[in-house]
């Protein structure tokens, strides 16, 4: 992927705001457990600084279990979403590469879906120099299982249909941590964790289509693509629920 292409793709979630929060998937409680666990240290009471926090899925998920969370997030459209569903959690504007917070400042960094959008050259040293002695950086993605074999059908239909590009099932079965730190700077600890969630078909397909491969598409050929999508899963699910089924792919390093 070109640079021009990846910012176009990062910034093509501003205008899809409302879309992505009213239908992208949460996280299951047990993820938080696993970062606790593999932290050695509770959320709640710690300073979090979530970065490319959107509309604040994972944001308010963090506030619920008691963190003193601050919101970091460089799209207008994204951020504005997020003040409206949560005015009483701190944002700012900024991302990863270039951190608007003191030095050893906070006791976690998180990125939910959003790490592979920073250059880790400059995103790693800048969550090392914001974290205090103790703290962690945590990245997690909400990858599809792809040994469910609707999914992975779906997945085929995808990459064949927008030449070769898988993104709105990326990485799936794939460890992240080669990618997410290629100095080798950090060592991660990395979890998966399975769950899943029952939704009407048209969330789902609204769903897949707030991915940015869609949305840089354009309308006209997301739009073929769902309606085409939406014929075939009738077939698998014709009550018109779908069962969605992720495995988030948790990665935690603990520098010294």
């Amino acid at each position: 992927m070109t640079a021009s292409s990846h910012a176009s793709r990062a910034h093509s979630f501003n205008a899809a705001a409302a879309q992505y929060a009213a239908n992208r998937p949460s996280y299951p409680s047990a993820l938080f457990d696993t970062i606790e666990a593999l932290a050695g240290r509770p959320l709640t009471g710690a300073r979090v600084v979530d970065v490319g926090a959107g509309t604040g899925i994972a944001t308010a998920l963090l506030h619920a279990r008691g963190a003193e969370v601050l919101a970091v997030e460089p799209g207008d459209g994204m951020a504005a979403q997020f003040r409206r569903a949560h005015p009483g959690i701190p944002i700012i504007c900024g991302d990863g590469n270039d951190l608007p917070l003191a030095a050893d400042s906070v006791d976690f960094v998180t990125y939910a879906q959003a790490w592979h959008w920073t250059d880790p050259v400059r995103s790693v040293p800048e969550a090392l120099r914001v974290l205090r002695p103790g703290g962690a950086l945590v990245l997690w993605w909400n990858t599809y299982a792809l040994d469910v074999p609707w999914i992975a059908a779906q997945s085929h239909r995808i990459q064949y249909r927008f030449g070769g590009d898988r993104t709105v099932h990326q990485n799936e079965g794939t460890d992240h941590s080669a990618l997410v730190d290629p100095t080798g700077h950090l060592t991660f600890t990395r979890r998966r964790v399975r769950w899943s969630r029952s939704v009407p078909l048209d969330t789902h397909l609204a769903n897949i289509g707030s991915h940015s491969i869609f949305l840089v598409h354009g309308e006209e050929a997301s739009s073929a693509f769902l309606a085409d999508e939406r014929a075939l899963l009738l077939k698998t699910f014709p009550d018109e629920v779908v069962e969605e089924v992720y495995d988030v792919d948790l990665l935690l390093a603990t520098p010294a």
